[in-house]
């Protein structure tokens, strides 16, 4: 019978609710269990170190900052991810395919396969989905707990009508390496309102980094979104839903590395949290864990 350490966020959308059904699910399709709790995301990745010899992988239940919580204990011990979408965006079980249904994602980490997957890093902090600097982390500040409970996904829209038309361009440097001329760095002076830097292809409750981003595909994609106004950005709504964008007002760039610095410290939010700040050095790290998908 296989061996799970069953982590469940209390706080997140759906967690204090769903942890006894989640059992009984679990439990029925013979999965031994061992479940512990943390009122602090931030003791999840010293909670895998500590049960690692005692489980054949770990479940994770709640929301992509969840998740993201978790990765230095899951990089640390190699031991494979299954998920359980419980927050508010699911973004990574959205890149991955994992259904939001919860009796379906629990079929899922009992017959589903095993996938290497790339992870993001930037300075010494991992992401799953994507770093972002600007917009996005006006919109983190401003998104609160009750408004995720009551709104859902649309309280990430709600939220950014609110913060857009108050938000200015700033200047920033991009270094970045081409294909074809590995090794020499280039940089291109911006001004942006939002740079965004993706690993897997979701982010921001279904936003698109770029059309054919995948998780797994050993690159970094970055867009820079160069408007002057914030009405413009209205006219881009579409393309960040679909990841394709007009090559006016919006930079895309691919790699794996990149460096960004500011005039002065800019906060950088990844998968929903606000972790680190510029000068910031992003890099891929190939087939770095295990998740299990269907």
């Amino acid at each position: 019978m296989p061996s799970a350490l069953l982590l469940i966020n209390p706080h997140s959308r759906q967690g204090k609710k769903s942890l006894p059904i989640l059992q009984r699910y679990l439990q029925a399709m013979g999965i031994n269990l061992l479940q512990k709790s943390s009122e602090h995301p931030g003791q999840l990745s010293e909670l895998i170190r500590t049960y690692q010899h005692e489980v054949d992988f770990v479940i994770i239940g709640g929301g992509d900052g969840t998740l993201n919580a978790a990765i230095a204990g899951l990089v640390d011990t190699q031991l494979p991810l299954g998920i359980l979408p419980l927050g508010t965006a699911n973004d990574l079980a959205r890149t991955l395919g994992v259904p939001f249904t919860l009796s379906e994602a629990c079929k899922v980490i009992m017959k589903g396969k095993r996938q290497a997957i790339d992870l993001g890093k930037v300075n010494e902090q991992y992401f799953f989905n994507v770093a972002s600097l600007g917009l996005s982390v006006d919109i983190t500040n401003q998104l609160t707990k009750v408004a995720k409970q009551r709104w859902g996904i649309f309280a990430y829209a709600v939220t950014a009508c609110k913060v857009l038309w108050k938000s200015r361009p700033f200047s920033t440097r991009i270094y970045y390496k081409t294909e074809s001329e590995q090794g020499e760095w280039h940089v291109a002076k911006v001004k942006t309102v939002q740079i965004a830097i993706g690993n897997g292809r979701h982010y921001g409750g279904g936003m698109t980094i770029v059309h054919d981003a995948a998780i797994h595909d050993q690159r970094l994609d970055l867009y820079s979104l160069e408007i002057r106004h914030w009405w413009e950005m209205i006219k881009l709504l579409p393309s960040l839903r679909s990841g394709r964008y007009p090559q006016k007002k919006v930079r895309l760039l691919e790699g794996q590395e990149f460096f960004i610095e500011t005039k002065k410290p800019y906060p950088i939010n990844t998968d929903g949290e606000i972790t680190v700040e510029t000068p910031a050095k992003f890099e891929v790290v190939p087939q770095a864990l295990q998740v299990i998908i269907p």
